[in-house]
């Protein structure tokens, strides 16, 4: 199995496939005020086009926690960060979105433990994550799906090792292929596209219920 990672599809707890493109480096907000700016898009997988850009604003307290301000160090839980503003309908999708400020904030970091905290999820809640991502990446991208991801393994605060396992036992059922720490999806996974499609229409419709309530308090 070839270990040539393809664009990754990073699935929302409620379902949403999203491909997220950061705009490397972090650089200083030019408004004087005491932050960092790295600006992204955050894109709606099996949408016709539909994306929210963003503005992830890293502050003084939380840059001081990390080793560096670089990809390799801030790159997993910025994408996190914007998988759970997702799942708490903080952005909107759209076809020509305005640029969002996201509070890249002491929210998501636990100073006491010195962690970054997403939600721990249950085995069961993993397995469904794994099920939607190896689902989602190859009917979105192809390829074999690395589900040995550490960015997975943050968003669901648990190890690579622990990930890997929850993965073998979905291999076990019959779903996927695993192969050190890449997964391949089987026909019984992807028969079940009428479920994910579902879950991510039931998200879809939920956040622009939101968003769309939001829109008429302004209005009123």
């Amino acid at each position: 199995m070839s270990d040539v990672q393809a664009r990754p599809v990073y699935v929302t707890s409620a379902g949403l496939p999203l491909f997220i493109d950061l705009k490397w480096p972090f650089h200083k907000s030019g408004s004087g005020a005491d932050f960092w700016v790295l600006h992204g898009d955050v894109k709606l997988g099996n949408s016709d086009g539909l994306h929210a850009p963003v503005a992830v604003n890293l502050s003084v307290t939380v840059s001081e926690v990390l080793p560096s301000l670089e990809a390799k160090d801030t790159e997993a839980p910025v994408i996190n960060s914007l998988r759970k503003e997702v799942d708490r309908r903080q952005l909107e999708f759209l076809k020509s979105g305005k640029l969002v400020p996201v509070q890249f904030s002491s929210r998501y970091y636990d100073f006491k433990r010195n962690k970054w905290v997403f939600g721990k999820a249950t085995d069961e809640q993993i397995s469904l994550l794994l099920a939607r991502k190896v689902f989602w990446q190859t009917r979105l991208v192809g390829g074999n799906v690395w589900v040995g991801d550490p960015t997975e393994a943050l968003y669901v605060e648990n190890t690579v090792g622990h990930v890997l396992e929850v993965a073998r036992g979905l291999a076990e059922s019959g779903l996927m292929t695993i192969e050190g720490e890449w997964a391949s999806a089987n026909a019984a996974l992807m028969a079940q596209a009428e479920k994910f499609d579902a879950d991510m229409n039931c998200a879809k419709a939920e956040l622009d219920k939101k968003h769309a309530f939001e829109d008429a308090r302004k209005t009123g």
